[in-house]
């Protein structure tokens, strides 16, 4: 189930820890204070909020205030995100996103976002993988739908 558009997923609830309702996050956001200790979080439209976040082997935990079932996604209002630098993105704009090289060949759509070693990498439903570097993205226009490329960092360029 997709959240709605005005929610935006921070987190999945993942194996159960301990016998109190704590629960692994998977797929956690990379802020801290999207799922900490008070924070509010909402699970299929429902406000839960958190009564108990830690690390347990390196991986978050947390308790919410009510039950909620293995593979929910934890989501929070987009309003509440902060606002970004110019140029940036958070990965959920770019999912979906169509990714044209430069003389318009199509390359594929955005499938998911990856953490590479020296950049991110966009990872495309076409198979392709490309490396969010200015060398090779040109332009990001989520107006229109559409991210361009350079030519050369696939087979058609």
């Amino acid at each position: 189930m997709r959240p709605a558009p005005d929610l935006v997923v921070v987190g999945r609830v993942g194996r159960p820890h301990g016998l109190d309702g704590s629960f692994v996050v998977d797929d956690a956001s990379e802020d801290p204070e999207r799922l900490a200790l008070g924070a509010t979080v909402y699970v299929r439209g429902r406000e839960a909020r958190i009564v108990d976040s830690k690390r347990a082997g390196g991986r978050l935990v947390i308790r919410l205030d009510r039950a909620v079932s293995r593979g929910e996604e934890l989501t929070v209002p987009r309003a509440a995100l902060p606002p970004l630098d110019d140029g940036s993105f958070y990965v959920f704009e770019l999912v979906g996103l169509e990714v044209v090289e430069e003389g318009g060949a199509v390359l594929g759509r955005v499938r998911d976002v990856s953490p590479g070693v020296a950049n991110d990498v966009l990872e495309l439903d076409s198979g392709l993988a490309l490396p969010m570097h200015e060398s090779c993205v040109r332009r990001v226009d989520l107006a229109s739908g559409t991210i361009v490329v350079a030519q050369g960092f696939s087979e058609h360029g």
